[in-house]
């Protein structure tokens, strides 16, 4: 009776890729991580090094350079100017360039859009995205969307429905690069908010569902969507409108 060669080949080749697996899982993500770091603290020092005077950098006196330099004299940097803006000369300085260039037609629409950006998403009174949520788009489909926050009263009035219906802007993002999407405003009664976090949603959609919320709640009874009847067998989680904020 002869030997049974290739089951033992076919079972050691199977170990091999099980570990190969394994170091790429364990390996995969800290070598992208260091990477994308690394990436940026160079970006960063590109941009800064060259405005610092060759006397006070460290490589002038060393025989080798200093990666990170540059990031540490932005982030101190930064500090300094909102440190000295909080007072009454720096405010004082700060509305004299704005209004600078509020005389300037192109600069001033740039930087006033800029602004309000960097206000929104950088302020820690600001509103971000606040919740995850669902929405059918396309129709007999459900898209994962970010809600944040209300229409202002004059958009919102020129609304259907006008002041008789609450509205929210939702942003659709777009796999597997959530940084682009789809930004619309929807009744709230369309939308589904969900239980799980911005991070968690921002995961589900970067990895095309690939990773689930592991905080999701229980699912709710399945009824059919009303006005639908059976069509095409079509059945959704029971919907819970918004409620207001």
């Amino acid at each position: 009776m002869m030997p049974a060669g290739p089951p033992q080949r076919s079972t050691r080749l199977g170990g091999l890729h099980h570990y190969f697996l394994t170091g790429l899982v364990v390996a995969g993500p800290v070598a992208i991580t260091i990477y994308l770091t690394w990436t940026f603290v160079k970006w960063v020092d590109g941009w800064v090094t060259p405005f610092i005077p060759a006397r006070y950098l460290p490589e002038t006196y060393l025989p080798f350079p200093v990666p990170g330099f540059g990031l540490i004299v932005a982030v101190v940097g930064l500090t300094l100017v909102g440190f000295f803006t909080a007072n009454l000369v720096g405010r004082t300085m700060v509305r004299f360039g704005e209004n600078l260039l509020d005389r300037m037609p192109v600069v001033r629409g740039i930087y006033k859009a800029l602004k309000q950006v960097f206000s929104t998403v950088f302020s820690q009174s600001g509103t971000s995205f606040r919740k995850a949520g669902l929405v059918e788009f396309p129709t007999g489909a459900w898209s994962i969307v970010f809600i944040s926050a209300e229409p202002s009263p004059t958009i919102e009035a020129m609304l259907p429905g006008g002041r008789g219906e609450a509205w929210v802007s939702v942003f659709m993002p777009c796999a597997p690069n959530p940084t682009t999407g789809f930004f619309f405003l929807l009744p709230k009664s369309k939308v589904i908010e969900l239980s799980i976090s911005i991070e968690e949603a921002t995961k589900l959609v970067i990895s095309a569902g690939l990773i689930q919320p592991e905080s999701i709640a229980p699912k709710p009874a399945l009824e059919e969507i009303p006005g639908r009847g059976s069509r095409a067998g079509t059945r959704v989680p029971a919907r819970e409108p918004l409620q207001d904020s």
